[in-house]
């Protein structure tokens, strides 16, 4: 069976990054296909995903002729394929893990919007501004509130909510985050970013030259 992960650049691609993490905690073999999504060829590259997959983005799997597009579809479709499911068994527990997926798919209500995916990578990063720090600060009470539920996990054992929330905790690690008030959170993103897959994308990811955006310095 061909099956096949289309990734985009691993420092400047996080959506991807939440499929292919599902995949890989899941013990799922697939082929990594990596498309270059920096300027310029990103338009380029793109159309040849449209091709195949009508958004025209990454991530795309590609699963003995069955396309599945999104990384939230394709997630939820790693975690019915592994032998555990990466969501919890129990109804409630699972509605409200399935509300974390679609906060952080929505965009986390707009946080930190200039403190990209990319710039978690740059040598040097700037100060959090002030409304950055008081978003980055509900994400983290919103957080401890999961933990505070039993952990260590955000929904008891390690789920798809855990895994789409490492693109966003990379991002306010690289920026200076203050946990000091939530031990448990500064404990879970440890394990989190620890975590082997995790570990290994991020140190591909850190030996790319740097996606530069121009308005990160703006704040």
């Amino acid at each position: 069976m061909a099956r096949i992960l289309y990734v985009g650049t691993k420092n400047a691609s996080s959506w991807a990054l939440r499929a292919w993490l599902a995949l890989r905690e899941q013990g799922i073999a697939f082929e990594e296909r990596m498309v270059d999504i920096r300027q310029p060829l990103r338009a380029g590259e793109l159309a040849k995903v449209g091709a195949f997959s009508p958004p025209a983005a990454v991530p795309v799997l590609v699963d003995d002729g069955l396309v599945v597009f999104d990384s939230l579809a394709i997630m939820e479709y790693a975690s019915e394929l592994g032998e555990r499911p990466l969501l919890p068994a129990d109804i409630r527990r699972r509605a409200r893990a399935r509300s974390l997926l679609a906060w952080v798919h929505a965009g986390l209500s707009g946080l930190c919007g200039r403190l990209s995916f990319e710039s978690s990578f740059y040598p040097e990063r700037r100060a959090m501004t002030a409304t950055e720090q008081r978003e980055a600060a509900r994400i983290v009470a919103a957080c401890d509130a999961e933990l505070a539920q039993g952990g260590p996990w955000l929904a008891g054992e390690l789920s798809l909510a855990d895994l789409a929330f490492v693109p966003v905790m990379r991002r306010l690690q690289a920026h200076a985050v203050d946990t000091s008030a939530h031990p448990r959170v500064a404990d879970w993103m440890q394990r989190l970013m620890a975590r082997p897959a995790v570990a290994e994308w991020m140190s591909e990811a850190q030996a790319l030259p740097p996606v530069w955006l121009e308005d990160y310095r703006d704040g």
